[in-house]
Protein backbone atom coordinates (compact mmCIF):
# COMPACT_ATOMS: atom_id res chain seq x y z
CA UNK A 1 0.00 0.00 0.00
CA UNK A 2 1.15 3.74 -1.10
CA UNK A 3 2.18 5.67 2.45
CA UNK A 4 -0.06 8.84 3.31
CA UNK A 5 3.03 11.24 1.74
CA UNK A 6 2.87 9.51 -1.15
CA UNK A 7 -0.84 9.73 -1.72
CA UNK A 8 -0.69 13.38 -0.67
CA UNK A 9 1.72 14.37 -3.19
CA UNK A 10 -0.14 12.32 -6.00
CA UNK A 11 -3.61 14.43 -4.78
CA UNK A 12 -1.60 17.65 -5.44
CA UNK A 13 -0.56 16.61 -8.40
CA UNK A 14 -4.01 15.50 -9.64
CA UNK A 15 -5.30 19.30 -8.37
CA UNK A 16 -2.55 21.25 -10.00
CA UNK A 17 -3.52 19.74 -13.21
CA UNK A 18 -7.38 19.98 -12.82
CA UNK A 19 -6.75 23.74 -11.99
CA UNK A 20 -4.31 24.19 -15.10
CA UNK A 21 -7.15 22.44 -17.66
CA UNK A 22 -9.85 24.72 -15.88
CA UNK A 23 -7.10 27.83 -16.47
CA UNK A 24 -6.51 26.83 -20.35
CA UNK A 25 -10.49 26.08 -20.77
CA UNK A 26 -12.13 28.96 -19.41
CA UNK A 27 -9.35 31.69 -18.62
CA UNK A 28 -8.69 32.46 -22.15
CA UNK A 29 -12.74 32.79 -22.57
CA UNK A 30 -12.75 35.52 -19.65
CA UNK A 31 -10.79 37.27 -20.56
CA UNK A 32 -11.89 41.09 -21.55
CA UNK A 33 -10.87 42.47 -24.86
CA UNK A 34 -8.42 44.82 -24.60
CA UNK A 35 -9.28 48.56 -23.56
CA UNK A 36 -9.00 50.65 -26.83
CA UNK A 37 -10.94 53.53 -25.77
CA UNK A 38 -7.40 55.37 -24.43
CA UNK A 39 -6.01 55.52 -27.99
CA UNK A 40 -6.59 58.76 -29.78
CA UNK A 41 -5.44 60.61 -33.02
CA UNK A 42 -2.08 61.65 -30.79
CA UNK A 43 -1.86 58.36 -29.14
CA UNK A 44 -2.50 55.83 -32.15
CA UNK A 45 -3.98 52.44 -31.91
CA UNK A 46 -0.97 49.68 -32.02
CA UNK A 47 -0.97 48.00 -35.28
CA UNK A 48 -1.85 44.50 -33.68
CA UNK A 49 -5.19 46.03 -32.52
CA UNK A 50 -6.67 47.00 -35.32
CA UNK A 51 -9.44 45.92 -37.01
CA UNK A 52 -10.33 44.88 -39.93
CA UNK A 53 -9.90 47.72 -43.02
CA UNK A 54 -14.04 48.27 -43.51
CA UNK A 55 -14.63 51.16 -45.74
CA UNK A 56 -17.23 53.44 -47.09
CA UNK A 57 -17.31 52.40 -50.93
CA UNK A 58 -17.76 51.10 -53.66
CA UNK A 59 -21.24 50.35 -52.88
CA UNK A 60 -23.67 53.88 -51.68
CA UNK A 61 -24.44 51.90 -48.38
CA UNK A 62 -22.01 53.59 -45.61
CA UNK A 63 -20.01 51.33 -43.22
CA UNK A 64 -21.21 51.81 -39.61
CA UNK A 65 -17.33 51.06 -38.88
CA UNK A 66 -14.79 53.96 -37.95
CA UNK A 67 -10.90 54.07 -38.86
CA UNK A 68 -9.00 53.23 -35.62
CA UNK A 69 -8.10 56.18 -33.74
CA UNK A 70 -4.37 57.52 -34.80
CA UNK A 71 -5.09 56.44 -37.92
CA UNK A 72 -5.94 57.22 -41.72
CA UNK A 73 -7.73 55.94 -44.62
CA UNK A 74 -8.36 57.42 -47.88
CA UNK A 75 -10.78 56.06 -51.12
CA UNK A 76 -11.42 56.99 -54.04
CA UNK A 77 -12.35 56.36 -57.44
CA UNK A 78 -10.06 56.19 -60.41
CA UNK A 79 -12.78 55.97 -62.96
CA UNK A 80 -16.32 57.36 -62.53
CA UNK A 81 -18.55 57.75 -65.59
CA UNK A 82 -22.24 58.61 -65.38
CA UNK A 83 -24.38 58.80 -68.41
CA UNK A 84 -28.16 59.79 -68.46
CA UNK A 85 -30.93 60.39 -70.78
CA UNK A 86 -34.62 60.57 -70.81
CA UNK A 87 -34.58 62.20 -67.23
CA UNK A 88 -38.41 63.59 -66.97
CA UNK A 89 -36.68 66.84 -65.87
CA UNK A 90 -35.32 67.62 -68.90
CA UNK A 91 -36.84 64.71 -71.02
CA UNK A 92 -34.30 65.53 -74.26
CA UNK A 93 -31.18 66.14 -72.87
CA UNK A 94 -28.52 63.68 -72.86
CA UNK A 95 -25.79 64.17 -70.13
CA UNK A 96 -22.52 62.88 -69.67
CA UNK A 97 -20.26 63.18 -66.53
CA UNK A 98 -16.43 62.27 -65.84
CA UNK A 99 -15.93 62.78 -62.13
CA UNK A 100 -11.72 62.98 -62.02
CA UNK A 101 -10.82 61.19 -58.44
CA UNK A 102 -13.57 61.59 -56.27
CA UNK A 103 -11.98 60.93 -52.77
CA UNK A 104 -13.06 60.72 -49.21
CA UNK A 105 -10.23 61.43 -46.63
CA UNK A 106 -10.56 59.98 -42.91
CA UNK A 107 -8.51 60.67 -40.19
CA UNK A 108 -9.41 58.28 -36.62
CA UNK A 109 -9.72 60.41 -33.59
CA UNK A 110 -10.73 58.10 -31.14
CA UNK A 111 -11.71 54.44 -31.14
CA UNK A 112 -15.39 55.24 -32.29
CA UNK A 113 -14.93 57.82 -34.41
CA UNK A 114 -13.55 59.17 -37.29
CA UNK A 115 -13.81 62.66 -39.29
CA UNK A 116 -14.29 62.87 -42.64
CA UNK A 117 -13.22 64.60 -45.41
CA UNK A 118 -15.28 64.22 -48.74
CA UNK A 119 -14.58 66.52 -52.34
CA UNK A 120 -14.29 66.20 -55.92
CA UNK A 121 -11.39 67.58 -57.69
CA UNK A 122 -12.20 67.76 -60.99
CA UNK A 123 -15.92 67.13 -62.80
CA UNK A 124 -16.54 67.56 -66.74
CA UNK A 125 -20.00 67.36 -66.96
CA UNK A 126 -21.61 67.54 -71.16
CA UNK A 127 -25.06 68.11 -71.97
CA UNK A 128 -26.87 67.69 -75.17
CA UNK A 129 -29.88 68.87 -75.39
CA UNK A 130 -32.26 69.37 -79.06
CA UNK A 131 -28.64 69.68 -80.84
CA UNK A 132 -27.26 71.80 -78.40
CA UNK A 133 -23.81 71.02 -76.52
CA UNK A 134 -23.18 72.61 -73.32
CA UNK A 135 -19.91 71.89 -70.98
CA UNK A 136 -19.05 72.19 -67.56
CA UNK A 137 -15.90 71.77 -65.85
CA UNK A 138 -14.45 72.55 -62.27
CA UNK A 139 -14.07 71.89 -58.74
CA UNK A 140 -17.18 70.34 -56.94
CA UNK A 141 -18.75 70.84 -53.53
CA UNK A 142 -16.87 69.64 -50.01
CA UNK A 143 -18.64 67.61 -47.37
CA UNK A 144 -17.54 66.98 -44.53
CA UNK A 145 -18.49 64.11 -42.11
CA UNK A 146 -18.21 62.83 -38.69
CA UNK A 147 -18.78 58.91 -38.17
CA UNK A 148 -19.81 58.43 -34.68
CA UNK A 149 -19.84 54.25 -33.50
CA UNK A 150 -22.75 53.15 -31.38
CA UNK A 151 -21.91 49.78 -30.64
CA UNK A 152 -20.31 46.62 -32.73
CA UNK A 153 -16.97 48.32 -33.89
CA UNK A 154 -14.47 45.54 -32.62
CA UNK A 155 -16.66 42.38 -31.84
CA UNK A 156 -20.26 41.34 -32.39
CA UNK A 157 -22.75 40.29 -34.80
CA UNK A 158 -24.18 43.61 -35.40
CA UNK A 159 -22.92 47.64 -35.65
CA UNK A 160 -24.52 50.71 -35.69
CA UNK A 161 -23.22 54.33 -36.15
CA UNK A 162 -24.86 57.57 -36.80
CA UNK A 163 -22.97 59.71 -38.95
CA UNK A 164 -23.88 63.70 -39.29
CA UNK A 165 -22.28 65.45 -42.34
CA UNK A 166 -22.42 69.13 -44.07
CA UNK A 167 -22.02 70.21 -47.75
CA UNK A 168 -20.03 73.36 -48.42
CA UNK A 169 -20.87 74.96 -51.84
CA UNK A 170 -17.65 75.20 -53.24
CA UNK A 171 -18.00 73.98 -56.90
CA UNK A 172 -17.53 76.39 -59.90
CA UNK A 173 -18.93 76.24 -63.08
CA UNK A 174 -22.54 76.02 -61.69
CA UNK A 175 -21.82 71.93 -61.08
CA UNK A 176 -23.83 72.30 -58.01
CA UNK A 177 -25.97 74.61 -56.09
CA UNK A 178 -24.52 78.14 -53.72
CA UNK A 179 -26.35 76.78 -50.27
CA UNK A 180 -24.82 74.71 -47.28
CA UNK A 181 -27.08 71.43 -46.82
CA UNK A 182 -26.47 68.98 -44.72
CA UNK A 183 -28.33 65.79 -43.12
CA UNK A 184 -27.70 62.50 -41.05
CA UNK A 185 -26.52 59.45 -41.76
CA UNK A 186 -27.60 55.73 -39.76
CA UNK A 187 -25.93 52.54 -41.59
CA UNK A 188 -26.66 49.35 -39.75
CA UNK A 189 -23.82 46.15 -40.63
CA UNK A 190 -25.68 42.53 -39.57
CA UNK A 191 -23.61 39.27 -39.54
CA UNK A 192 -26.06 36.58 -41.37
CA UNK A 193 -25.40 32.65 -41.70
CA UNK A 194 -22.91 31.01 -43.93
CA UNK A 195 -20.94 34.22 -44.07
CA UNK A 196 -23.10 36.49 -46.01
CA UNK A 197 -23.23 40.06 -44.46
CA UNK A 198 -26.22 43.08 -44.80
CA UNK A 199 -25.74 46.75 -44.44
CA UNK A 200 -28.69 48.79 -43.70
CA UNK A 201 -28.87 52.48 -44.37
CA UNK A 202 -31.51 55.15 -43.78
CA UNK A 203 -30.51 58.78 -44.34
CA UNK A 204 -32.08 62.26 -44.60
CA UNK A 205 -30.96 64.93 -46.31
CA UNK A 206 -31.76 68.86 -45.69
CA UNK A 207 -31.47 70.29 -49.22
CA UNK A 208 -32.23 73.56 -51.08
CA UNK A 209 -35.73 73.83 -53.47
CA UNK A 210 -34.88 74.34 -57.24
CA UNK A 211 -35.91 77.81 -56.56
CA UNK A 212 -33.96 78.90 -54.25
CA UNK A 213 -36.44 79.74 -51.50
CA UNK A 214 -36.50 77.03 -48.67
CA UNK A 215 -35.58 73.26 -48.26
CA UNK A 216 -37.18 70.11 -48.43
CA UNK A 217 -36.27 66.93 -47.12
CA UNK A 218 -35.18 63.77 -49.07
CA UNK A 219 -35.42 60.32 -47.73
CA UNK A 220 -32.62 57.64 -48.94
CA UNK A 221 -32.34 53.95 -47.76
CA UNK A 222 -30.31 51.16 -49.23
CA UNK A 223 -30.00 47.33 -48.70
CA UNK A 224 -26.89 45.58 -49.55
CA UNK A 225 -25.70 42.11 -49.75
CA UNK A 226 -22.11 40.58 -49.53
CA UNK A 227 -19.95 37.25 -49.57
CA UNK A 228 -16.59 36.33 -50.41
CA UNK A 229 -16.47 35.09 -53.76
CA UNK A 230 -12.67 33.43 -53.77
CA UNK A 231 -10.04 34.26 -51.53
CA UNK A 232 -9.85 38.05 -51.12
CA UNK A 233 -12.23 38.20 -53.19
CA UNK A 234 -15.70 39.15 -52.93
CA UNK A 235 -18.86 40.91 -54.41
CA UNK A 236 -22.07 42.73 -53.54
CA UNK A 237 -25.95 42.90 -54.82
CA UNK A 238 -27.41 46.75 -53.71
CA UNK A 239 -30.49 48.10 -54.19
CA UNK A 240 -30.82 51.89 -53.54
CA UNK A 241 -33.85 54.28 -53.35
CA UNK A 242 -33.96 58.52 -52.60
CA UNK A 243 -37.64 59.93 -52.39
CA UNK A 244 -37.74 63.71 -52.86
CA UNK A 245 -40.32 65.67 -50.89
CA UNK A 246 -40.45 68.74 -52.93
CA UNK A 247 -43.08 69.09 -55.53
CA UNK A 248 -43.78 65.28 -55.53
CA UNK A 249 -41.24 64.47 -57.64
CA UNK A 250 -40.40 61.33 -58.65
CA UNK A 251 -38.28 58.92 -56.47
CA UNK A 252 -35.01 57.48 -57.61
CA UNK A 253 -33.50 53.94 -57.78
CA UNK A 254 -31.13 52.30 -58.83
CA UNK A 255 -29.76 48.57 -58.54
CA UNK A 256 -26.45 48.10 -58.02
CA UNK A 257 -23.50 45.54 -58.18
CA UNK A 258 -19.68 45.56 -57.68
CA UNK A 259 -16.47 43.60 -56.70
CA UNK A 260 -13.97 44.24 -54.12
CA UNK A 261 -10.24 42.73 -53.93
CA UNK A 262 -8.21 43.20 -50.97
CA UNK A 263 -4.54 43.10 -52.34
CA UNK A 264 -3.53 43.49 -48.42
CA UNK A 265 -4.87 43.78 -45.06
CA UNK A 266 -4.79 47.63 -45.79
CA UNK A 267 -5.52 48.17 -49.57
CA UNK A 268 -8.31 47.12 -51.62
CA UNK A 269 -9.74 47.86 -55.21
CA UNK A 270 -12.82 47.90 -56.17
CA UNK A 271 -15.04 48.04 -59.58
CA UNK A 272 -19.13 48.23 -60.06
CA UNK A 273 -21.78 49.59 -61.88
CA UNK A 274 -24.77 51.49 -60.50
CA UNK A 275 -27.80 50.84 -63.03
CA UNK A 276 -31.22 53.43 -62.63
CA UNK A 277 -34.42 51.49 -62.24
CA UNK A 278 -36.04 54.86 -62.66
CA UNK A 279 -36.55 57.72 -65.27
CA UNK A 280 -35.25 60.15 -62.61
CA UNK A 281 -32.31 57.82 -62.08
CA UNK A 282 -29.02 57.98 -63.97
CA UNK A 283 -28.92 54.97 -66.21
CA UNK A 284 -25.31 54.13 -66.09
CA UNK A 285 -22.39 55.02 -63.58
CA UNK A 286 -19.85 52.46 -64.26
CA UNK A 287 -16.39 53.10 -61.50
CA UNK A 288 -13.50 51.27 -59.86
CA UNK A 289 -11.31 52.93 -57.20
CA UNK A 290 -8.60 52.46 -54.46
CA UNK A 291 -8.64 52.02 -51.16
CA UNK A 292 -5.40 52.60 -49.25
CA UNK A 293 -5.48 52.71 -44.69
CA UNK A 294 -2.32 53.79 -43.29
Amino acid sequence: MESANIVKIKNRRRFSILVSLLWMSFGTAGAEEPDKNRYHLFNPTPTELMREMATDRPDKTESPYTVDAGHYQMEMSLLDYTYDHDNPQEPLAQVETFTVMPMNLKAGLLNNVDLQLVFEPYTSERTQDDGEVKRKNGFGDVQTRLKINLWGNDSGSTALAVMPFVKFPTNGANLGNDVVEGGVIIPLAVGLPNEWNMGVMTEFDMNQNEANEDYHVEFINTITFSHSIVGDLSGYLEFFSKVNKEDDLPWVGTVDAGLTYALTKDIQLDAGMNIGVTRLADDVNPFCGLSIRY
